[in-house]
């Protein structure tokens, strides 16, 4: 049974060295036949006259006895080859037939294949070999624009003149493809093809594509490099099947770098989607590699135009739809309806059930007392901004888990959800908020694009950020790519029409972090936000590295870092992370994104580092600690439905003004107590002079008389005591034990009060504090709350502030 492969004509159709037999004066047309060249199954190839032009040319004749579909190749190529004006292909100068004998004219070049050459000299320099390939690539690109593919691309089939310049020829199979309202040539499923040289998808019979044709010349390439076959097989149609269940690779040594290695091996990825998709493309990154200097960013860089028509004429990418590029544009309009933005959002039913999960998290559920079951109403409690961002997050996973490689897809989707969602939380301004949330979210839109697409060059770029060797990820993505990280996910963002703002804010900014506050005004808050997108990166960073006791040091690395140049605390920034890993844990759940047991990336969605960690960190700062209690076990569930009942009924009261400020202190404070089961509350409030919070109204045991004992000054002298310390910060603590803390008490505290733990609250009101909820219970390490508690609990004294500010 012979083998169904269809196979190109002569082995040197227009060659121009290596025949031998001598035509003895013999005539085909009007040419003389001098030289045979070459010789095949069908054809043989002559060196031949044309007295009319006073020139030599390449004949091929075509065997008196070939069959038809011989005579209908031949045509074909004729076809194919007339159509072509091109330097880098062997032009056809005449198709006839002489006493019923078919032949072909073509340029005669003197020369010979590159097959020979590499029977001689089988590796080439690296800059030879590509420049050789770049002129090869632009008669294939010439091909494809007239919608031809060659088929049969194979050093055979390469013609190297005297000028070096090489032409291909031999389009004898050469199909075409359908472009535009043309039609298709109607395809049999044959194998079309060299083994050897023939692509997975040719090798199942599947219709031609340019794709095919850049396959097989990362295969010349490959060899050219490594001097010798990539594919080293005798038995033909072993290699038709192998080539279809085996990665091509070559052995890169000599001077062939990490960029060009990558290069090549996406030549020759197996799924024609990983590879370049026309010769162009490919032509471009080789040109990139041998002229880096010559490249500028813009839509034309080989990588950028090969991700950007991918993700135009392919869905596959978990990035911007069509639909959330509309919803991105409705959410930053100030004139665009609530409604406007729902309906769009409801025309994707995915997208639309993951949003109502989402926001139905305990998280969101928190801050607006309710289940919400509509996307307008989701929209009007949570905001058109953060239902933005939700759904820009919600596409970005939404095709990962076909991946082979969706582990790791998963994990740098968490690592850049971890940071958005750290970046909002640490911008006090919620509008502000939302757009440094996409500002470090999409400082990784560039590593989650390579992760996607490149998934081998984004394993070697994290092989070469690490070790005695290491150099940093754009360096590496420079070498492997072509282009930075930060250019490739700028680029797509411009192309999807993002606001120039969002692109600004995705370049990560260079040089030592800014000692002092960045002015938020500065370049409408760019400048900051690029630096907190940063920092929030690197803080995720630190959690994926480091466990235990090692990553409570590196947190507070981190934050001390940055804290001066956002204007904040170092122990603020701790805080924000321990809310963001819970919040982050609580989305995860709702969007069925889970991670495999071991994986880095679960150190994002573990509990926070225990308080005495904390504590041990911060012992050199002049700062009280900030800590949740160890360990967080949250509160029983009646308590939670007490806790976001009770801050509804506030929300209600003051958003109603029905009651009067002490009428909303009174309702606060007995909503905690009955909440969280506590022995004893008192709120202060500042005095008339504004030097002390004093206490004014207690609840619970001793509430008669603690209220006196509370008098918290805001002007000390010297070193402030804790109370003082928190009220100045307006920080909120929570003391498991307060014997850890004693030297730091009031003494009023110590010998009147001495409550084992208690929690502090501090009201404030334009940066400066105006009272402060105390609580406390009788045992120590018996008040223990989770980052959802503390949320409810922080409205509640947001609430009250609120009231305090319109007496």
């Amino acid at each position: 049974m012979s083998l169904p492969v269809v196979a190109g004509g002569s082995p040197r159709s227009a060659a121009g060295a290596g025949g031998s037999a001598v035509a003895g004066g013999r005539q085909i047309g009007r040419y003389e036949l001098r030289r045979e060249l070459g010789r095949g199954a069908q054809a043989v190839v002559w060196l031949a006259h044309d007295p009319r032009l006073q020139r030599d040319v390449a004949l091929k004749l075509l065997s008196a006895h070939a069959d038809a579909a011989t005579r209908d190749e031949w045509l074909n190529e004729a076809r194919a080859c007339s159509t072509l004006k091109h330097p880098n292909v062997v032009p056809v100068f005449e198709a006839d037939e002489d006493a019923g004998q078919p032949y072909l004219v073509f340029e005669y070049v003197e020369g010979g294949t590159l097959s020979a050459m590499l029977k001689t000299r089988p590796r080439l320099p690296a800059r030879q070999a590509v420049g050789l390939m770049l002129g090869v690539l632009d008669a294939l690109a010439a091909a494809h624009d007239k919608g031809i593919v060659h088929c049969d691309l194979k050093p055979s089939n390469i013609l190297l003149g005297g000028d070096g310049r090489p032409r291909v020829m031999d389009f004898g199979i050469a199909a075409r493809v359908q472009r535009g309202n043309d039609r298709a040539e109607p395809h049999d499923g044959r194998i079309v093809g060299t083994p050897g040289y023939i692509s997975p998808e040719a090798a199942r019979g599947e219709a031609p594509q340019p794709a095919m044709d850049v396959f097989a010349a990362g295969v010349m390439l490959g060899e050219m490099l490594s001097g010798g076959p990539l594919l080293k097989e005798r038995d033909p149609w072993r290699a038709i099947q192998r080539v279809q269940t085996e990665d091509l690779k070559f052995a890169a040594g000599g001077d062939v770098d990490e960029a060009l290695r990558a290069i090549v091996q996406r030549a020759l990825c197996r799924d024609a989607a990983q590879r370049f998709d026309t010769a162009r493309a490919l032509h471009e990154a080789l040109e990139h590699w041998l002229n880096p200097d010559h490249q500028t960013l813009d839509t034309s860089h080989a990588t950028l135009e090969f991700l950007l028509r991918r993700m135009r004429h392919k869905s596959d990418f978990p990035a911007l739809s069509s639909s959330v590029v509309r919803i991105q544009r409705l959410a930053g309009s100030d004139t665009e309806s609530l409604r406007t933005l729902s309906d769009e959002i409801l025309k994707d039913v995915s997208l639309t059930n993951k949003l109502l999960r989402m926001v139905n998290t305990v998280h969101f559920t928190a801050v607006t007392g309710e289940q919400i079951s509509t996307v307008s109403r989701a929209v009007a409690l949570v905001g058109m901004a953060s239902i933005r961002n939700m759904a820009l997050s919600v596409i970005l996973l939404e095709h990962m888990h076909d991946k082979d490689h969706a582990a790791l897809l998963k994990e740098e989707f968490l690592r850049a959800l971890m940071a958005a969602t750290m970046a909002s939380d640490l911008t006090p301004q919620a509008r502000q908020g939302e757009e440094a949330f996409l500002g470090a979210m999409f400082q990784n839109l560039g590593r989650l694009l390579t992760e996607y697409y490149f998934p081998e060059e984004a394993q070697r770029i994290r092989q070469l950020v690490v070790g005695p060797k290491a150099v940093t990820r754009d360096v590496a993505a420079k070498k492997l790519l072509g282009l930075s990280l930060d250019d490739l996910g700028v680029g797509v963002a411009r192309a999807w029409g993002l606001p120039e703002t969002l692109q600004k804010a995705m370049r990560i900014p260079g040089g030592e972090v800014p000692s002092r506050r960045i002015d938020p005004r500065a370049d409408g808050g760019v400048e900051r936000m690029r630096w907190l997108a940063r920092g929030a990166n690197e803080f995720t960073d630190a959690m994926l590295l480091h466990e235990g006791d090692a990553q409570t040091e590196a947190l507070t690395r981190v934050a001390d870092h940055y804290a001066p140049a956002l204007g904040l605390e170092t122990r603020d920034v701790l805080q924000v992370a321990s809310g963001a890993r819970t919040r982050l844990s609580h989305l995860a759940q709702a969007m069925g994104l889970s991670v495999a047991p071991g994986a880095a990336a679960r150190r994002l969605l573990q509990a926070p580092p225990s308080p005495a960690a904390l504590q041990q960190a911060q012992a050199a700062a002049d700062a009280p600690t900030v800590a949740i209690a160890a360990p967080p076990v949250p509160l029983e569930g009646s308590a939670l439905v007490r806790l976001s009942s009770g801050l509804e009924t506030v929300r209600t009261a003051v958003n109603g003004r029905e009651m009067r400020a002490n009428e909303v202190l009174n309702l606060v404070l007995e909503t905690l107590q009955r909440s969280l089961d506590l022995r004893t509350l008192v709120f202060c409030l500042r005095d008339a002079k504004g030097e002390h919070l004093v206490g004014r109204v207690g609840i619970g045991e001793g509430a008669a008389e603690l209220p006196a004992l509370f008098r918290v000054a805001l002007r000390a002298k010297g070193q402030p005591d804790l109370f003082s310390a928190v009220c100045a910060r307006g920080a909120d603590l929570l003391i498991a034990d307060s014997r850890t803390v004693a030297p730091r008490l009031p003494a009023w505290f110590r010998e009147q009060v001495a409550a084992p733990t208690f929690l502090l609250l501090p009201l404030m009101l334009k940066g400066s504090p105006v009272g402060l909820i105390y609580a406390d219970r009788a045992q120590a390490n018996s008040l223990v709350l989770g980052e959802t508690e503390l949320v409810l609990v922080r409205g509640m004294r947001d609430q009250a502030v609120t009231a305090l500010s319109r007496a």
